[in-house]
Protein backbone atom coordinates (compact mmCIF):
# COMPACT_ATOMS: atom_id res chain seq x y z
CA UNK A 1 0.00 0.00 0.00
CA UNK A 2 1.15 3.07 -0.80
CA UNK A 3 1.97 5.91 1.83
CA UNK A 4 0.26 9.28 0.83
CA UNK A 5 2.21 12.46 0.79
CA UNK A 6 1.48 15.93 1.98
CA UNK A 7 -1.65 16.90 0.22
CA UNK A 8 -1.41 19.54 -2.11
CA UNK A 9 2.61 20.20 -1.35
CA UNK A 10 3.49 21.36 -4.66
CA UNK A 11 0.28 23.69 -4.72
CA UNK A 12 0.43 25.80 -1.84
CA UNK A 13 2.25 28.21 -0.08
CA UNK A 14 2.40 28.65 3.97
CA UNK A 15 2.43 32.82 4.69
CA UNK A 16 2.95 34.07 7.56
CA UNK A 17 3.43 37.82 8.97
CA UNK A 18 5.82 38.32 11.92
CA UNK A 19 7.61 40.83 13.65
CA UNK A 20 9.69 37.90 15.86
CA UNK A 21 11.77 34.80 15.70
CA UNK A 22 9.54 32.02 14.32
CA UNK A 23 10.04 29.50 16.69
CA UNK A 24 6.33 28.22 17.03
CA UNK A 25 7.24 26.53 13.61
CA UNK A 26 9.11 23.63 15.78
CA UNK A 27 5.38 22.65 17.15
CA UNK A 28 4.36 22.76 13.41
CA UNK A 29 7.43 20.80 11.96
CA UNK A 30 5.11 17.56 11.34
CA UNK A 31 2.42 19.50 9.58
CA UNK A 32 4.05 22.20 7.59
CA UNK A 33 7.77 21.90 7.22
CA UNK A 34 7.22 19.70 3.58
CA UNK A 35 5.47 22.77 2.48
CA UNK A 36 7.25 26.00 0.77
CA UNK A 37 6.78 29.39 3.51
CA UNK A 38 6.58 32.92 2.70
CA UNK A 39 7.79 34.87 5.43
CA UNK A 40 6.92 38.91 5.35
CA UNK A 41 9.04 40.64 8.01
CA UNK A 42 6.50 43.78 9.56
CA UNK A 43 8.53 46.83 11.21
CA UNK A 44 12.11 46.74 11.42
CA UNK A 45 13.85 45.42 8.06
CA UNK A 46 17.25 45.57 9.80
CA UNK A 47 16.08 42.91 12.36
CA UNK A 48 16.97 39.43 11.30
CA UNK A 49 15.10 36.64 12.06
CA UNK A 50 15.52 33.36 12.74
CA UNK A 51 13.52 30.33 10.74
CA UNK A 52 13.71 26.82 12.01
CA UNK A 53 15.86 24.49 10.28
CA UNK A 54 14.35 22.53 7.90
CA UNK A 55 11.97 24.38 6.63
CA UNK A 56 11.90 25.65 3.07
CA UNK A 57 11.02 29.36 2.70
CA UNK A 58 11.03 33.14 1.49
CA UNK A 59 11.51 36.06 3.47
CA UNK A 60 10.40 39.73 2.61
CA UNK A 61 11.13 42.56 4.65
CA UNK A 62 10.11 46.33 3.90
CA UNK A 63 13.08 47.53 2.06
CA UNK A 64 12.28 44.43 -0.43
CA UNK A 65 8.39 45.46 -1.04
CA UNK A 66 9.77 48.95 -1.85
CA UNK A 67 12.08 47.46 -4.14
CA UNK A 68 9.77 44.90 -6.26
CA UNK A 69 6.71 47.15 -6.02
CA UNK A 70 8.09 50.33 -6.61
CA UNK A 71 5.55 53.32 -6.28
CA UNK A 72 2.48 50.73 -5.83
CA UNK A 73 4.40 49.61 -2.36
CA UNK A 74 1.94 52.56 -1.17
CA UNK A 75 -0.82 50.10 -0.96
CA UNK A 76 1.04 47.75 1.15
CA UNK A 77 0.20 48.13 5.13
CA UNK A 78 3.34 48.61 7.65
CA UNK A 79 3.71 48.15 11.19
CA UNK A 80 -0.01 45.68 10.52
CA UNK A 81 -0.30 42.01 9.99
CA UNK A 82 -2.06 43.30 6.91
CA UNK A 83 1.11 43.01 5.53
CA UNK A 84 0.37 39.76 5.13
CA UNK A 85 -1.05 40.44 1.42
CA UNK A 86 2.02 40.90 -0.22
CA UNK A 87 2.88 37.60 0.19
CA UNK A 88 -0.31 36.27 -1.50
CA UNK A 89 0.82 38.24 -3.99
CA UNK A 90 4.07 36.75 -4.21
CA UNK A 91 3.12 33.40 -4.54
CA UNK A 92 2.96 31.43 -7.53
CA UNK A 93 0.80 28.62 -5.89
CA UNK A 94 -3.06 28.10 -6.20
CA UNK A 95 -3.96 27.71 -2.60
CA UNK A 96 -2.44 29.95 0.27
CA UNK A 97 -2.57 28.96 4.19
CA UNK A 98 -1.67 31.53 5.76
CA UNK A 99 -1.21 32.20 10.07
CA UNK A 100 0.29 34.17 12.85
CA UNK A 101 3.30 33.39 14.57
CA UNK A 102 1.67 32.84 18.15
CA UNK A 103 -1.11 30.54 17.04
CA UNK A 104 -0.05 26.76 17.88
CA UNK A 105 -0.80 23.05 17.73
CA UNK A 106 -4.45 22.39 18.96
CA UNK A 107 -5.91 19.36 20.61
CA UNK A 108 -9.29 17.99 19.84
CA UNK A 109 -11.32 16.53 22.63
CA UNK A 110 -10.18 13.34 22.52
CA UNK A 111 -6.17 14.70 23.20
CA UNK A 112 -5.02 14.26 19.69
CA UNK A 113 -3.57 16.79 17.94
CA UNK A 114 -5.31 18.75 15.17
CA UNK A 115 -3.66 19.07 11.71
CA UNK A 116 -5.03 22.16 10.70
CA UNK A 117 -3.73 22.69 6.97
CA UNK A 118 -5.24 19.29 6.15
CA UNK A 119 -8.69 19.84 7.63
CA UNK A 120 -8.32 23.47 5.81
CA UNK A 121 -7.21 21.57 2.16
CA UNK A 122 -10.64 19.16 2.56
CA UNK A 123 -12.68 22.05 2.88
CA UNK A 124 -11.95 23.88 0.37
CA UNK A 125 -11.76 20.66 -2.08
CA UNK A 126 -14.82 20.26 -1.15
CA UNK A 127 -18.10 21.88 -2.67
CA UNK A 128 -19.49 24.72 -0.32
CA UNK A 129 -23.87 25.14 -0.56
CA UNK A 130 -24.51 28.98 0.04
CA UNK A 131 -28.07 28.81 -1.47
CA UNK A 132 -29.53 26.47 0.48
CA UNK A 133 -28.76 25.83 4.47
CA UNK A 134 -28.06 22.18 5.35
CA UNK A 135 -29.17 21.44 8.87
CA UNK A 136 -26.53 19.22 9.39
CA UNK A 137 -24.00 21.17 8.10
CA UNK A 138 -21.16 20.34 5.67
CA UNK A 139 -23.15 17.68 3.57
CA UNK A 140 -19.56 16.34 2.31
CA UNK A 141 -18.28 15.26 5.33
CA UNK A 142 -17.95 11.98 6.24
CA UNK A 143 -21.23 10.71 8.49
CA UNK A 144 -22.97 13.47 6.98
CA UNK A 145 -25.26 14.06 4.04
CA UNK A 146 -28.54 15.91 2.75
CA UNK A 147 -31.00 16.00 4.85
CA UNK A 148 -34.70 15.31 3.75
CA UNK A 149 -35.82 18.34 2.05
CA UNK A 150 -32.66 19.22 0.38
CA UNK A 151 -33.51 20.77 -3.15
CA UNK A 152 -31.40 17.80 -5.45
CA UNK A 153 -30.81 20.18 -8.04
CA UNK A 154 -28.80 22.26 -5.37
CA UNK A 155 -26.44 19.24 -4.48
CA UNK A 156 -23.62 19.99 -6.21
CA UNK A 157 -23.18 22.76 -4.46
CA UNK A 158 -20.55 26.03 -5.61
CA UNK A 159 -16.91 25.70 -5.68
CA UNK A 160 -15.10 26.70 -2.30
CA UNK A 161 -13.15 29.68 -2.10
CA UNK A 162 -12.47 30.33 1.74
CA UNK A 163 -11.95 27.91 4.52
CA UNK A 164 -12.56 29.99 7.65
CA UNK A 165 -10.76 28.47 10.86
CA UNK A 166 -11.39 29.00 14.67
CA UNK A 167 -9.67 29.59 17.90
CA UNK A 168 -9.82 27.52 21.05
CA UNK A 169 -7.93 29.16 24.39
CA UNK A 170 -7.68 33.07 23.55
CA UNK A 171 -10.83 34.27 21.46
CA UNK A 172 -10.83 36.69 18.45
CA UNK A 173 -11.92 39.74 20.48
CA UNK A 174 -12.22 43.51 19.93
CA UNK A 175 -10.96 45.36 22.78
CA UNK A 176 -14.49 46.33 24.53
CA UNK A 177 -15.15 42.43 24.95
CA UNK A 178 -12.03 41.62 26.03
CA UNK A 179 -11.97 44.52 28.86
CA UNK A 180 -15.03 43.48 30.18
CA UNK A 181 -14.15 39.58 30.16
CA UNK A 182 -9.88 40.14 30.72
CA UNK A 183 -9.56 35.82 31.51
CA UNK A 184 -12.13 34.23 29.17
CA UNK A 185 -11.28 31.60 27.19
CA UNK A 186 -12.43 29.22 24.41
CA UNK A 187 -12.84 25.60 25.28
CA UNK A 188 -15.51 24.59 22.92
CA UNK A 189 -14.55 22.35 20.21
CA UNK A 190 -17.43 22.20 17.80
CA UNK A 191 -16.94 19.46 15.35
CA UNK A 192 -18.66 21.44 12.61
CA UNK A 193 -17.81 23.36 9.19
CA UNK A 194 -20.83 25.29 7.42
CA UNK A 195 -21.22 27.24 4.47
CA UNK A 196 -21.56 31.18 5.30
CA UNK A 197 -25.53 31.38 3.17
CA UNK A 198 -25.09 33.62 0.37
CA UNK A 199 -26.11 37.11 1.29
CA UNK A 200 -24.68 36.87 4.84
CA UNK A 201 -21.23 38.69 5.84
CA UNK A 202 -19.18 37.31 8.53
CA UNK A 203 -15.99 38.91 10.46
CA UNK A 204 -13.40 37.27 8.56
CA UNK A 205 -10.03 36.05 11.24
CA UNK A 206 -6.71 35.81 9.09
CA UNK A 207 -4.51 34.09 12.01
CA UNK A 208 -5.80 30.53 10.39
CA UNK A 209 -7.10 30.57 6.74
CA UNK A 210 -6.94 29.58 4.06
CA UNK A 211 -7.95 30.10 0.30
CA UNK A 212 -7.96 29.20 -3.00
CA UNK A 213 -5.65 32.28 -4.50
CA UNK A 214 -6.31 31.16 -8.37
CA UNK A 215 -10.21 31.73 -7.34
CA UNK A 216 -10.45 34.19 -5.17
CA UNK A 217 -6.70 36.14 -4.47
CA UNK A 218 -6.95 39.44 -6.09
CA UNK A 219 -9.88 40.27 -3.70
CA UNK A 220 -7.82 39.06 -0.70
CA UNK A 221 -6.28 42.64 -0.21
CA UNK A 222 -6.51 43.67 3.74
CA UNK A 223 -6.43 47.10 3.27
CA UNK A 224 -4.61 49.97 4.47
CA UNK A 225 -4.10 49.84 8.32
CA UNK A 226 -0.83 50.38 10.75
CA UNK A 227 0.95 53.00 10.26
CA UNK A 228 -0.22 56.90 9.01
CA UNK A 229 -3.39 55.13 8.64
CA UNK A 230 -6.40 56.11 11.09
CA UNK A 231 -7.77 52.28 11.99
CA UNK A 232 -5.76 49.34 12.81
CA UNK A 233 -7.26 45.66 13.12
CA UNK A 234 -9.67 45.43 10.78
CA UNK A 235 -7.08 44.52 7.67
CA UNK A 236 -8.84 41.21 7.45
CA UNK A 237 -12.59 42.05 8.41
CA UNK A 238 -12.47 44.18 5.28
CA UNK A 239 -10.25 41.65 2.68
CA UNK A 240 -13.61 39.14 4.51
CA UNK A 241 -16.35 41.72 3.77
CA UNK A 242 -15.27 42.37 0.02
CA UNK A 243 -14.02 38.38 -0.83
CA UNK A 244 -17.63 37.59 0.61
CA UNK A 245 -19.48 40.12 -1.82
CA UNK A 246 -17.57 39.23 -4.49
CA UNK A 247 -18.09 35.19 -3.80
CA UNK A 248 -21.43 35.42 -3.78
CA UNK A 249 -21.04 37.55 -7.11
CA UNK A 250 -19.91 34.90 -8.72
CA UNK A 251 -20.91 31.80 -7.05
CA UNK A 252 -18.45 30.46 -5.09
CA UNK A 253 -18.29 29.64 -1.23
CA UNK A 254 -16.98 30.17 2.13
CA UNK A 255 -16.86 27.78 5.11
CA UNK A 256 -16.09 28.23 8.76
CA UNK A 257 -15.95 26.38 11.16
CA UNK A 258 -12.84 22.91 11.92
CA UNK A 259 -10.43 23.52 11.81
CA UNK A 260 -9.24 24.50 15.26
CA UNK A 261 -5.78 25.96 16.20
CA UNK A 262 -4.33 27.55 19.96
CA UNK A 263 -4.35 30.81 19.93
CA UNK A 264 -1.85 31.69 22.51
CA UNK A 265 -1.68 34.90 24.13
CA UNK A 266 -4.01 37.41 24.15
CA UNK A 267 -3.11 41.06 22.38
CA UNK A 268 -3.02 44.26 24.70
CA UNK A 269 -6.65 45.62 24.49
CA UNK A 270 -5.79 49.26 25.08
CA UNK A 271 -3.17 49.18 22.34
CA UNK A 272 -6.13 47.37 20.98
CA UNK A 273 -8.82 49.84 21.70
CA UNK A 274 -6.88 53.02 20.54
CA UNK A 275 -6.54 50.91 16.89
CA UNK A 276 -9.94 49.93 16.53
CA UNK A 277 -11.60 52.96 18.13
CA UNK A 278 -12.71 54.61 14.72
CA UNK A 279 -13.45 51.29 13.15
CA UNK A 280 -15.88 50.30 16.31
CA UNK A 281 -17.52 53.22 15.51
CA UNK A 282 -17.44 53.35 11.25
CA UNK A 283 -18.37 49.37 11.16
CA UNK A 284 -22.03 50.28 11.67
CA UNK A 285 -22.32 52.28 8.12
CA UNK A 286 -19.49 49.96 6.45
CA UNK A 287 -21.17 46.59 7.22
CA UNK A 288 -25.00 48.43 5.70
CA UNK A 289 -22.69 49.41 2.56
CA UNK A 290 -21.11 46.01 1.59
CA UNK A 291 -25.31 44.21 2.77
CA UNK A 292 -27.17 46.28 0.19
CA UNK A 293 -23.78 46.66 -2.65
CA UNK A 294 -24.80 45.42 -6.01
CA UNK A 295 -22.09 44.49 -8.87
CA UNK A 296 -23.06 44.66 -12.05
CA UNK A 297 -23.27 41.06 -14.20
CA UNK A 298 -21.28 42.63 -16.77
CA UNK A 299 -18.22 42.11 -13.66
CA UNK A 300 -17.41 38.22 -14.35
CA UNK A 301 -13.56 38.59 -12.75
CA UNK A 302 -12.49 38.65 -9.64
CA UNK A 303 -10.32 41.80 -10.75
CA UNK A 304 -13.86 43.53 -12.42
CA UNK A 305 -15.63 42.85 -9.59
CA UNK A 306 -13.00 44.12 -6.74
CA UNK A 307 -12.16 47.63 -9.32
CA UNK A 308 -15.83 48.18 -9.38
CA UNK A 309 -16.40 47.67 -5.62
CA UNK A 310 -13.57 50.35 -4.85
CA UNK A 311 -15.22 52.92 -6.90
CA UNK A 312 -18.43 52.05 -4.76
CA UNK A 313 -16.11 52.69 -1.57
CA UNK A 314 -15.07 55.70 -2.74
CA UNK A 315 -18.33 56.97 -4.11
CA UNK A 316 -20.64 56.04 -0.89
CA UNK A 317 -17.88 55.32 2.11
CA UNK A 318 -16.33 59.04 1.52
CA UNK A 319 -19.02 60.65 3.82
CA UNK A 320 -17.92 58.52 6.35
CA UNK A 321 -14.31 59.52 6.55
CA UNK A 322 -11.75 60.63 3.79
CA UNK A 323 -9.70 58.24 4.60
CA UNK A 324 -12.24 55.40 2.46
CA UNK A 325 -10.66 57.88 -0.35
CA UNK A 326 -7.62 57.19 0.06
CA UNK A 327 -8.56 52.86 0.80
CA UNK A 328 -10.34 52.84 -2.34
CA UNK A 329 -7.62 54.17 -4.63
CA UNK A 330 -5.20 51.30 -2.49
CA UNK A 331 -7.57 48.78 -4.01
CA UNK A 332 -7.24 50.00 -7.70
CA UNK A 333 -3.25 50.09 -6.54
CA UNK A 334 -3.49 46.80 -5.39
CA UNK A 335 -5.29 45.02 -8.14
CA UNK A 336 -2.82 46.63 -10.44
CA UNK A 337 0.06 45.22 -8.50
CA UNK A 338 -1.06 42.15 -8.81
CA UNK A 339 -2.23 41.89 -12.35
CA UNK A 340 2.07 42.96 -12.98
CA UNK A 341 2.97 40.75 -10.45
CA UNK A 342 0.90 37.98 -12.11
CA UNK A 343 2.12 38.51 -15.37
CA UNK A 344 5.63 38.22 -14.12
CA UNK A 345 5.24 34.59 -12.72
CA UNK A 346 3.87 33.67 -15.97
CA UNK A 347 6.64 34.96 -17.77
CA UNK A 348 8.62 33.45 -15.21
CA UNK A 349 7.01 30.06 -15.62
CA UNK A 350 7.04 29.76 -19.39
CA UNK A 351 10.72 30.75 -19.45
CA UNK A 352 11.79 27.16 -17.45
Amino acid sequence: MAVRGPLLRDELDIVIPTIRDLGFLEQWRPYLSPYHLIIVQDGDPTKKITVPEGYDYELYNRNDINRILGPKASCISFKDSACRCFGFMMSKKKYIFTIDDDCWVAKDPSGHEINALEQHITNLLSPSTPLFFNTLYDPYRAGADFVRGYPFSMREGVPTAISHGLWLNVPDYDAPTQLVKPAEKNTRFVDAVMTIPKGTLFPMCGMNLAFDREMIGPAMYFGLMGDGQPIGRYDDMWAGWCCKVICDHLGMGVKTGLPYIHHSKASNPFVNLKKEYKGIFWQEEIIPFFQQVKLPKEAVTVEQCYIELSKQVGEKLNSIDPYFTKLSEAMVTWIEAWTEMSALHKKGASSK
